[in-house]
């Protein structure tokens, strides 16, 4: 696949959690609450996570902002659930190694949607979009 085409379709794919978010909500009961916002573009998220045995039993966000920060934000929780809280804070590594440009092991952990936002690197000034509720997700944990 070309480069051209590959990028239209991560940008198909952004453009689809931006518009039909996974995981958009909140959980009402005995869950971990994280707000979160980024001043210099607006950004804001509300997580909630619901921690059971060691695992990340769901997560739902809520909040506004651009098209990165929200698909970002639909990526991580759908990416989380299921895990256990050492291996989501693992993939939180990985992602940020992915948004300072550096390579990934692809063979030892699918990214699935996640590689989407690879050309975030390419923008510095969106990292911090991108990162926004991956910094969330690993707030809320620590604090379990």
């Amino acid at each position: 696949m070309s480069f051209n085409n590959l990028d239209t379709l991560y940008r198909q794919v952004i453009m689809d959690h931006y518009k039909n978010p996974r995981n958009k909500g909140t959980i009402e009961s005995d869950s971990i609450t994280v707000d979160m916002n980024n001043p210099t573009c607006g950004d804001r998220i509300h997580l909630t996570l619901q921690v059971e045995d060691g695992k990340v039993a769901d997560a739902k966000f809520d909040g506004e902002g651009c098209s990165i920060s929200m698909a970002s934000a639909s990526m991580m929780t759908q990416a989380v659930k299921g895990l256990e809280v050492e291996k989501a804070l693992e993939l939180s590594q990985i992602f940020y190694d992915i948004m300072l440009g550096k390579e990934y092991d692809d063979e030892a952990m699918d990214l699935g949607d996640l590689e989407a936002l690879q050309g975030v690197a390419k923008f510095p000034a969106r990292i911090k979009c991108a990162t926004l509720a991956w910094k969330a997700m690993e707030k809320g944990v620590k604090s379990e």
